[in-house]
Order: structure tokens, then sequence, then C-alpha cells
């Protein structure tokens, strides 16, 4: 099982122009089974929206956690999967005052058991991530799973800070090698966390030319052998 998650940038490149081919590509080359995407706008491409073309490229399922609209389209959250839906609800995270945040939380059926998924963007202030957090904790302990993998950009890259000390009191294992920018990565704002008894076999991150070039991200995956 590979999981992974992007932050696509509305699928501009570092070039500043608009290409979901190449964001396309760069999912093809992740070969992940789970793919958490933040900031995804669903403006039309090809005659379908940005989502549906991914999906279509990748030959997964496709779902959409939109958290505002951009004029006609609209943007935010979306998870790609290869695996069987049983649940899925979308939580707002949204804080007064700054731009709507949301959360995909869905039961995915594995042949091992069933496994949760949680996805997210959270926001670019301190105060605002921790109002965020509290209501992501609140939605963890409401039904939790023997196996739970929160993926997402977490904008946060100090590693003392309040955010990232209470998810490491929930989640043992995370992955958060530099991603952003894309040109010459410092900053580990994209993070995959796992639950207690869950340890990687592989980790990495998607660096080939044309994920260095997509996005101003670049994709982050691990793979879990259950």
């Amino acid at each position: 099982m590979r999981f992974a998650t992007y932050n696509i940038h509305g699928c501009v490149g570092t070039d500043a122009r608009f290409d979901p081919h190449r964001i396309a590509k760069t999912l093809q080359a992740l070969d992940a089974d789970v793919i958490a995407l933040q900031e995804v706008e669903a403006s039309r491409f090809g005659g379908d929206d940005v989502l549906a073309f991914l999906a279509s490229r990748t030959g997964m399922t496709a779902l959409a956690g939109m958290t505002l609209k951009r004029g006609d389209a609209d943007y935010g959250n979306a998870l790609l999967t290869r695996l069987p839906v049983d649940a899925m609800e979308r939580i707002d995270l949204s804080v007064k005052g700054c731009e709507p945040r949301g959360l995909i939380d869905v039961r995915l059926r594995h042949r091992d058991g069933p496994v949760q998924v949680l996805a997210t963007h959270l926001g670019l202030r301190a105060a605002e991530r921790r109002a965020q957090l509290d209501l992501l904790l609140a939605q963890l302990g409401r039904d939790p799973a023997p196996s739970t993998v929160l993926l997402g950009d977490f904008n946060e890259w100090w590693p003392w800070s309040n955010t990232l000390r209470r998810l490491r009191a929930r989640f043992p294992y995370c992955h958060a090698p530099p991603t952003f920018p894309t040109r010459f990565p410092l900053l580990c704002l994209d993070r995959i966390w796992l639950s207690a008894g869950d340890r990687p076999q592989r980790v990495g991150r998607e660096r080939g030319r044309t994920a260095r070039k997509a996005s101003d991200h670049l994709p982050v995956w691990i793979e879990l052998d259950w």
C-alpha cells in the first residue's frame, strides 16, 4: 500500500504555466494507492474539470472536498483512491476571518481490515492551525479505526510548534521531508502521519524533472506492508 500527499498549486507550475498534464504525469510516477491533493481548482479543462481529468489519467476514484469558490470553479482538497470507499465525511475546519479550510475523512476497505484516511490543508496562521487541530482531533476521537493515516499540507515547519507536538502525541510516526519550494526544498510542510503500530517499509518524495516543474511543492509518499 502506497500513500501520498501532494499540493498541486492549482496545476500552476514553477514556470507560472497552468498544465494539468504535468500533474497527471507526476501522479502516475507516484503510483500510489491513495493520494491526498491540496489546492485543487476544479476549473474546466479538456471538456472536464481538473479533478475528473486527474482521476481518468490515474484510473482512480476521485473524492472532492472543496472549500471555496473561485469564480465559477470549486477549490480545495481532494482524495484519489484505488481502494473501495465504505464511508466519507467532509468536516469544515474554517476559522472566522481566514480562508475556508476542510478535512476529508474516509473509511477505505483493505483486505486486512478498514483503514481511516484523513486529508487536509491547514491554515497559514498559528492560531488558526491550533483551532483547526482541535476540530481534527475531535473527529479522530469519534470512531477511531485500527489503522489511521493523516495526510496533507500542514503549513507548519517549526519542529517544536504546538500543532506538531500535539500531532506527535496522537501519531507516533511522521514522514516529513523538505518539499517546499521545489527548486530548492527547505521547508517540511507536507506530511504523512501514521497511527500506533503502523510503520512504513519505504518512504520518499517524488523529485523527477516533471515534479520539480509541475507545482511549487514536491509530493511525499510512504509504503506500508500490512
